[in-house]
């Protein structure tokens, strides 16, 4: 998904450029800078995801963890009880 945002973000900086040197026809349709703005929010949204994506992976390992400090000190307990 990063590729295709950076694929869009470069078309987009091509048809503002377009736009601006009247080179062409290619993209006087399309609004340019709507296209530029829209591109960036989707590269924000999808850094911004990943980020959360692996903040809630460390968060997953963490509560493993916690789960086998437990496990072992239930354990050592038992041991020193017997």
């Amino acid at each position: 998904m990063f590729a295709w945002c950076t694929i869009l973000f470069v078309l987009g900086v091509l048809a503002f450029v377009d736009s601006i040197f009247n080179m062409g026809d290619i993209f006087r349709k399309v609004n340019s800078v709507f296209f530029m703005l829209i591109s960036v929010g989707l590269l924000v949204r999808t850094a911004t995801k990943m980020k959360t994506q692996e903040h809630e992976n460390l968060e997953d390992q963490i509560s493993k963890l916690k789960q086998q400090v437990k496990i072992l000190q239930d354990g050592e307990k038992k041991l020193q009880e017997f």
